[in-house]
């Protein structure tokens, strides 16, 4: 059924080699999420992050990775139940790809897997001209990660995929991603700065998203961020903002979010006075 991946693909403008990459990424997302929403995946937890908000709610941005949560802590939770009914999935599409466990060196709440397929394969398909400009070796990856242990206070909703077939994706409302956003801007350990999470905190203010205060708080707490007792006011969170917003090297949040977005000049205006202005001024009208 390479033809309903063509379909897929037909919705892209693809101008380089680059782009080709990326939509075959996001193709393949969109499966691996139909082929979840059949196997019943959706029932016990929910969809979030950059590419939820790609998909659901129009972020002009390439995501690389899927990021689920459990709906309620679940400590003995097996992901891999799920890898044979996505190789069913892609195999029946066409593709050549297969799921495999990310091993960890240590135990966490998070629980990995890769959905993986060689390049110049798939490029041969639907992209010809281009197969033989990419390494031989070379993967198409996508990675999956499920919370188990997932902070509370989130809301969800059920949307509509239409594409590979249509089926029901639970995914975290708009608000509690937003409150995911801003914890990881807060959160992350910036050693390598993700220009990618303020390219989304301004889309979420472009959006006029409100802020899930409860589930933001369990965040901050699960990560040690602030105190089980701490009220969380949009002052106090202003000033949190404030302090990561002064601290940042823009230079290098532009260089990381350059390759994901297709208009670079919308970064030209990006520096501390941008970011805080901004956050005072939505949280000013929020009030």
């Amino acid at each position: 059924m390479t033809n309903l991946v063509e379909q897929m693909l037909s919705r892209y403008n693809v101008t380089n080699i680059e782009k080709e990459r990326h939509a075959l990424k996001e193709v393949i997302q969109e499966i691996v999420l139909a082929g979840l929403a059949k196997a019943g995946f959706f029932e016990e937890a929910a969809f979030y992050g950059g590419t939820a908000l790609r998909i659901f709610y129009g972020l002009d941005r390439f995501s690389e990775d899927l990021d689920f949560s459990l709906l309620k802590p679940t400590m003995d939770y097996e992901l891999s139940k799920y890898f044979s009914v996505l190789s069913e999935e892609m195999h029946s599409l066409g593709l050549n790809f297969t799921v495999e466990e990310k091993k960890k060196s240590i135990e966490t709440f998070e629980q990995s897997a890769f959905v993986k397929g060689n390049t110049r394969e798939h490029l041969l398909k639907f992209y010809p001209a281009s197969a033989n400009r990419v390494p031989y070796n070379e993967l198409i990856k996508i990675k999956f990660e499920v919370d188990t242990n997932p902070p509370g206070g989130f809301n969800y909703e059920l949307k509509t995929l239409l594409l590979p077939y249509p089926c029901k994706i639970r995914l975290y409302d708009l608000n509690s991603l937003f409150a995911g956003k801003i914890h990881a801007l807060l959160c992350r350990g910036w050693s390598r700065v993700k220009g990618r999470d303020l390219y989304d905190y301004l889309f979420y203010l472009s959006r006029k998203a409100k802020i899930n205060m409860p589930h933001l708080k369990a965040k901050l707490v699960d990560s040690g961020f602030i105190e089980e007792d701490t009220v969380l006011t949009n002052e106090l969170l202003e000033t949190f903002l404030d302090r990561k917003f002064s601290s940042i090297d823009y230079t290098l949040a532009k260089n990381d979010v350059k390759p994901f977005i297709n208009d670079t000049s919308v970064l030209d205006l990006w520096d501390s006075d941008l970011f805080i202005t901004a956050t005072h001024q939505y949280l000013l009208n929020v009030r």
